[in-house]
């Protein structure tokens, strides 16, 4: 029993680190009070498919990245899909970078 008890101030230390580092915002804890013992995986199904939604989307911004000349409206459609799913989830550091690279789509700017 003082193992799991162990375990569980571990994850808790961990989720408030996410938290206090600002990857995680409060949409991650609205995510969390949906879970209930009729689904009490909620909050991994739904990390598992973003997380697997966001391995497509940046292996396609990365094809896209290699052709030129640069189809800004294809990144900024990518971006657009994973910044919406980031928000989704709580990923709060990745939406912001969503949203910096797409103001880089807005204005043309590869080098950005």
């Amino acid at each position: 029993m003082d193992r799991n008890n162990q375990m569980r101030r571990q994850i808790a230390a961990m989720r408030q680190s996410l938290f206090d580092q600002g990857f995680l915002d409060e949409q991650f804890i609205q995510l969390e009070e949906l879970q209930d013992d009729a689904n009490p995986n909620f909050v991994e199904e739904v990390a598992t498919l973003y997380y697997r939604d966001s391995s497509r989307l940046i292996y396609n911004l990365d094809q896209a990245l290699e052709k030129s000349p640069l189809d800004f409206n294809k990144l900024d459609n990518y971006m657009h899909q994973l910044k919406g799913s980031s928000t989704s989830i709580g990923a709060k550091k990745v939406k912001a970078e969503c949203t910096q690279f797409r103001e880089y789509c807005r204005t043309a700017n590869g080098e950005g």
